[in-house]
């Protein structure tokens, strides 16, 4: 009997987007441009957004010819195979994210989850990541750290969990690092600066890759002291550490 993993398949390629609207070539290689333009097909979160992107990324393919997936909260789990058939084809298929790298705080691990179970080849492309950067440019652990996506909205488990967070980095050391939906962003600094110990650092990276960036790292009592920046609707990572 023939390994099924032996047949000619298409690769999956996992394609970063921009981080706003600053121009590509300052983040996107000229190799993920090239390899885009070749595919036809393609598994998006938005599909507005998507086709907005890939213009701004060169592709000059007719939109109508072009096998678009949507793959977002409402997308049921059995949708997944038929996402792949491209692949089964022969094709091959790009992943793109919304914002940054995919599968990293969006829905694009259950489609690679099925890559991997059915052989599929699956090829990450280099891209920005306002995580990696956030830690990156924090001063903070790089060696140890942990991402644990959004916090809980409601105030009390929020609360909770950030005493939690601030009591994990300063025993293990390890940078904790978080995000927020941008709307909801004041409301968790408060808490942030209500609820973390004084000598605890914490650094705020908004706007990356953008032309209002910020990035900065203080003690809580020094960000009680000196204020804070406004992050209301800004896309923004939180990291604390010792």
């Amino acid at each position: 009997m023939k390994d099924s993993s032996s047949k000619i398949t298409g690769t999956l390629y996992l394609i970063p987007s921009s981080l706003g609207e600053r121009d590509l070539s300052s983040v996107w290689p000229e190799g993920n441009r090239l390899v885009t333009l070749t595919l036809d097909a393609f598994i998006v979160e938005n599909l507005r957004t998507a086709r907005r992107f890939l213009r701004r990324a060169g592709y000059d393919k007719d939109f109508d010819t072009v096998n678009f997936f949507l793959l977002n909260k409402h997308t049921a789990p059995g949708e997944l195979q038929s996402f792949l058939a491209p692949c089964k084809e022969g094709r091959s298929i790009g992943l793109l994210s919304e914002a940054g790298v995919p599968c990293i705080a969006d829905p694009g691990q259950a489609i690679v989850a099925e890559a991997h179970q059915r052989n599929i080849p699956v090829k990450p492309l280099t891209g920005p990541s306002s995580i990696m950067l956030a830690l990156m440019a924090s001063g903070m652990n790089g060696q140890a750290f942990c991402f644990h996506g959004y916090l809980p909205i409601q105030q009390t488990g929020r609360s909770r969990k950030i005493k939690s967070l601030d009591k994990t980095a300063q025993q293990s050391g390890a940078t904790q690092i978080f995000m927020e939906t941008p709307y909801r962003n004041n409301a968790l600094l408060k808490d942030l600066l209500a609820h973390a110990q004084p000598h605890t650092r914490l650094c705020i990276a908004a706007d990356l890759c953008m032309s209002t960036e910020f990035v900065q790292t203080k003690s809580i009592s020094e960000w009680q002291t000196h204020g804070y920046p406004d992050l209301h609707k800004r896309p923004a990572i939180f990291l604390l550490g010792q």
